[in-house]
This record gives C-alpha cells, sequence and structure tokens, in this order.
C-alpha cells in the first residue's frame, strides 16, 4: 500500500510510519520540523525512518496550498493517515492563528488532495478534546460534541465536521480518530509526564492543577499506533439505518466514521504521579493550583465502537508504559 503519513516526525506519526513500514508498506511522510517543541526530538525521530526500505521524507508545511497539491500530484497515494497539526490546548490560548493555518487551511489542503486523486481512505487524527463541556461519561462517540473548551478542540470538531462533507460530496471514505492523552517513549515534551519527569529528576516543583482532583484516560503510544493502523485497513461504508430524523454524530450515510482511541482505564493524576515518583525512585514537590483555562477535570473513552468494527482494544497498563517511558528518558537524555 502507498500510504501517506503527514507529522510523521511528530510523536503518533513516527510510531504509525514504523508499523506501516513493518508490515511492508512504502511510506511517503510529511512534516514541516517546527519548532513547537524541540525539533531535535523530531530529527532524532526522523533519522531512525530514514534508510528503511520503502520510506519517504519530504519537508512541506500543510498550509501551504501550492506544496501540497505538487506533493498530492507527485505521490498519489493510496492511503493518507494525516496526524499533523498545531497541537496544545494551552499553546490555542495565546497562539491561536497558528491553529487556523495548519488545523483548519492544512486540513482543508488535505481533503482537496484526497478529492483530486480518489484516495481510498482518509484516517486523521482528532481529539479527546472535542468532548468540551461535556460531563457524561464515559465519553461516547454518539454524545453531541457541540461546546469545546478551547481553540484547539474546536478545530479537531471543525475537521471532523469537514471530512463529513467530503465524504458526503464526493464520497471519499474518512475516519477520524479521538486521541486520549497519548504517552510513551519519544513522547512530546509539551505534555504533563514528560514535563513531569524533568522537573522531578531536576529537583523542581512539577504544576499540578485543579489541586490534582483529575482523571485522565492515558493511553500507550503502541495502542494508538496499532489501532491507527488497524482502521486504515477499514474503509468504512455508509450506513443505510442512519437517519436525519435522529442523527447519530458518529456515523452517516456517507462513508465515514468516528472512533474513540483509549485505554478504557482513567487514572487519577496523584495516583499517575505516584506511579511516575516510582519509576523514577524520585518523590515529586507538588506546587497544587487552579484549573487552567480550556481544561476538563475528567477524560475516560467509550472504546465500544472501536472494538467492534476494528477488532482492537488498547491495553497496556499505566505502571508498565510509564516504566518504558522512564527508561527511554534515562537513555535518551542520558538523565
Amino acid at each position: 500500500m502507498n500510504t501517506l503519513v503527514t507529522g510523521t516526525a511528530g510523536f503518533v506519526g513516527y510510531y504509525v510510519s514504523d508499523l506501516l513500514l513493518s508490515r511492508g508498506d512504502a511510506v511517503v511522510g510529511i512534516d514541516n520540523l517546527n519548532d513547537y517543541y524541540d525539533p531535535q526530538l523530531k530529527r532524532d525521530r526522523l533519522a531512525r525512518l530514514e534508510g528503511r526500505d520503502g520510506f519517504q521524507f519530504r519537508r512541506v508545511d500543510l498550509g501551504e496550498r501550492a506544496a501540497m497539491e505538487a506533493l498530492f500530484d507527485e505521490v498519489r497515494p493510496q492511503v493518507v493517515i494525516h496526524l499533523a497539526a498545531q497541537a496544545g490546548v494551552r499553546y490555542s490560548l495565546t497562539h491561536p492563528h497558528a491553529y487556523a493555518e495548519s488545523n483548519l487551511t492544512g486540513f482543508l489542503n488535505i481533503l482537496e488532495g484526497c478529492r483530486r486523486h480518489e484516495v481510498r481512505h482518509l484516517v486523521y487524527a482528532s481529539s479527546s478534546s472535542v468532548y468540551g463541556a461535556n460531563a457524561r461519561m464515559p465519553f461516547s462517540v454518539h454524545h453531541n460534541v457541540d461546546h469545546p473548551l478551547s481553540l484547539y478542540a474546536a478545530s479537531k470538531k471543525a475537521n471532523e465536521l469537514m471530512a463529513h462533507t467530503y465524504s458526503h460530496l464526493y464520497r471519499i471514505p474518512s475516519t477520524g480518530l479521538r486521541f486520549f492523552t497519548v504517552y510513551g517513549p519519544w513522547g512530546r515534551p509539551d505534555m504533563a509526564y514528560f514535563s513531569f519527569t524533568r522537573a522531578i529528576l531536576n529537583g523542581e516543583p512539577i504544576k499540578v492543577f485543579n489541586h490534582g482532583d483529575m482523571r485522565r484516560d492515558f493511553t500507550y503510544i503502541d495502542d494508538i499506533a496499532e489501532g491507527v493502523v488497524r482502521a486504515a485497513d477499514r474503509p468504512p461504508e455508509g450506513d443505510p439505518a442512519w437517519s436525519g430524523d435522529e442523527p447519530d454524530p458518529a456515523t452517516s450515510r456517507a462513508p465515514y466514521r468516528i472512533y474513540n482511541i483509549g485505554n478504557n482505564r482513567p487514572v487519577a493524576l496523584l495516583r499517575f504521579i505516584e506511579i511516575l515518583e516510582q519509576a523514577l525512585g524520585k518523590q515529586a514537590h507538588k506546587e497544587l493550583l487552579p484549573m487552567q483555562p480550556g481544561d476538563v477535570p475528567e477524560t475516560y473513552a467509550d472504546i465500544d465502537d472501536l472494538t467492534r468494527d476494528v477488532g482492537f482494544r488498547p491495553d497496556t497498563p499505566i505502571e508498565d508504559g510509564l516504566n518504558r517511558f522512564v527508561t527511554w528518558y534515562r537513555e535518551y537524555y542520558g538523565n
């Protein structure tokens, strides 16, 4: 399979590209290698892919329309796995235009490329952030998600709506995957578990928001990558039973689906910190703070649809995942 993976130097993009290459797929990876976080980490991920049989890399920015058109004309992918985006809830409070340029304009360029070249399947990263003000647990893809609490979340919800439009108009099979707090080796330095590890090892306090009264459905990176690739192998078809009288947000008459990918086992933040302390062999100094704007107190993924349709259920325990991360962190940073 000839697959285009966007964000291939990013955390999830690197793992998905690696998994595709390992099973013999041809992968063209693109990334702009921006400095949202340390570009050296991105380059080091990319270095582990370059030279592999079947891998090609192009440095391209999603928002550059002409460059994206030329890329699709050259590559003519059969499948597109779109994982590039401007990430981060808190960053969206101070850099809103970055989200419009990458997550909206960039995604439109992806959709147009898929339309012009009749791509067999578009798989794209959404986020658990789209659930916003929803309080009903666990979060289900069949729930309405019209109350995002950050521009980042709104941009991901917009992606789902844009994808549905193209699935409806042009019959492009599209699958949106709502990721729940992805963690693991080679992860993103802006994520809490990463910054906590750095601070604890350096003897610095960690910032614990909402005074620690938070729960997250932490999902290990290998499980995320496996779920993405399995979903990519199963292009959706339209649901003939779908009704506009009682519209299901997760399905459509168009070839369109939405799935959660989460561990389905939320962990209390203070318990998470305790497990991290045990893995590091060092106690954290906690700075208890109020809730951050745009944040939510709890996430919890209902993954019944993913299990039924894709045949996969994430199952890595948080203890195992954090121990693997700490082992990698010490090796990578020599700490």
